[in-house]
């Protein structure tokens, strides 16, 4: 096996896998040779899977709603009858909100939690014990730095992605004996579809421009960027290697030296 396509043999089960981080994570393990299935609710038109293909490895797109346990395990039923496992799980999947506590909808608050809390949950509860009954496994979960740096507007989505940090944590603990371990990746600010309408929505309530107000992001960000969905992929890939199997219940920062 090379050293590029370390991978293969491997599969990878990415939810949140038609856009955004999950797609970047999804195509850069199809480059180092897993064979990856992605779960979206947009999945069956999404040409991601015919991107991942193109690396020379097999894919499924299953339509996937991951408050739905139901759903959830329909998607992981579909990779194991595909692929006989799942070796890689990366959670993506997420949603945000911009809403004070002060007059918060319910029905908004639990939304945001089940979708990027719970469905992280309901992922690993199915994946972890084929990982720890064959003795290897990797989890890689998608949080944030808004687990650990507070907004006025962003209750919900900081709450549910410090849940995701804690959860990390105790899976790590349990996966650790058992040549599984288990991530999170906290980016700042990334170039994707869901940020650009977080980005129209904030400008839209100041009365600017997305534009506007996507380069003053920029510009207050120590590297004067914003972090692209592929340096995600990397780091992702990265932590599979064997080599990297010490790196265990750590919450991984990738944000160009912002806090938020």
């Amino acid at each position: 096996m090379s050293q590029e396509k370390f991978l293969q043999g491997r599969v990878a089960m990415v939810t949140g896998g038609a856009s955004g981080i999950g797609r970047a994570m999804a195509i850069a393990f199809a480059e180092a040779g897993a064979d990856v299935a992605i779960g979206s609710r947009t999945a069956s038109t999404s040409p991601c899977k015919a991107e991942i293909e193109a690396r020379g490895v097999k894919a499924i797109a299953v339509k996937l709603d991951v408050t739905s346990t139901n759903s959830v395990l329909a998607f992981y039923e579909a990779v194991v009858k595909t692929f006989g496992k799942v070796d890689i799980l990366a959670n993506s999947a997420g949603i945000a909100a911009e809403q004070a506590i002060c007059g918060h909808p319910d029905e908004l608050w639990h939304q945001i939690i089940d979708v990027n809390l719970n469905g992280v949950y309901r992922t690993i509860k199915l994946c972890l014990p084929g990982m720890i009954e064959r003795k290897w496994g990797r989890i890689i979960n998608i949080a944030s730095t808004a687990a650990e740096v507070g907004s006025p507007v962003h209750a919900a989505y900081c709450t549910s992605k410090a849940g995701i940090v804690g959860l990390t944590h105790c899976v790590a603990l349990e996966g650790a004996p058992h040549g599984v371990s288990c991530n999170a990746i906290s980016p700042g600010w990334v170039e994707t579809d869901l940020a650009k309408k977080a980005f129209k929505r904030c400008a839209e309530a100041e009365g600017r421009s997305a534009a506007e107000y996507m380069e003053e992001i920029k510009q207050g960000n120590p590297q004067k960027r914003i972090i692209q969905p592929e340096e995600i992929g990397s780091l992702a890939v990265f932590l599979c290697r064997d080599e990297a199997f010490g790196m265990t219940m750590q919450n991984i920062t990738v944000s160009a030296g912002s806090l938020w």
